[in-house]
């Protein structure tokens, strides 16, 4: 199972990686559910992640706020896109959805910016419908997403209520493209989480257990 660490700048992304960690999602501000973090720090976890033998998955988002991006926030995207790749990272995360949809328009925009990296589709993917979720699934795995990450439903929900609906979108998704769960996923639970949800990934802040 492979366990991914949400961490805001490198905090505690040494110990989440010597604890079990097998990938990063690097971010910044978590107050505000993540936003790119600077080039400085991107470097620095680059360095260090992969150093350790982990992977490290850059957020790519340019405020907090609903996902319905701007010209001029969809360039800024762009621009970050690029500088994740130049920084060596292994992969970007981000989502475009506009009026309880996918904006296929602006997230297959992004995805020829990212071609070649590995691509996730961040929680914004419970912003959709859920009645034009599996739909999206499948259009995102085309793109060549990777992943999608989910929590199932509001997040204010508790992961247990959450986990029949995950497991519709897993078995729906199965062969095409993954779905992570997250929001709730901790150390204690998260091997649960998955054996029911029917999944490999998952992810969180505490996701392994830190001292």
């Amino acid at each position: 199972m492979i366990r991914e660490f949400c961490a805001e700048n490198t905090t505690n992304v040494r110990e989440a990686i010597e604890a079990g960690a097998d990938r990063i999602e690097l971010c910044d501000r978590l107050d505000l559910g993540g936003v790119t973090p600077v080039r400085e720090v991107i470097d620095e976890a680059v360095a260090l992640v992969q150093g350790l033998g982990a992977r490290v998955m850059v957020m790519v988002r340019p405020r907090g706020g609903d996902f319905a991006y701007s010209e001029p926030e969809l360039c800024q995207m762009e621009r970050a896109i690029g500088v994740a790749r130049e920084a060596g990272t292994d992969g970007v995360v981000f989502g475009c959805v506009r009026n309880g949809s996918l904006d296929e328009l602006a997230t297959r925009r992004l995805a020829r910016v990212a071609d070649g990296l590995d691509m996730t589709f961040h929680m914004a993917f419970d912003e959709i419908d859920s009645s034009l979720q599996v739909g999206a699934l499948a259009t995102l795995a085309e793109l060549g997403f990777s992943r999608v990450l989910s929590h199932g439903g509001p997040l204010s929900a508790p992961i247990d209520s959450c986990l029949p609906r995950l497991r519709e979108l897993s078995e729906a998704a199965v062969g095409r493209i993954v779905v992570m769960p997250g929001g709730g996923v901790s150390w204690q639970n998260a091997e649960c989480v998955a054996a029911t949800v029917g999944t490999g990934e998952v992810h969180g802040t505490r996701i392994v257990r830190l001292s």
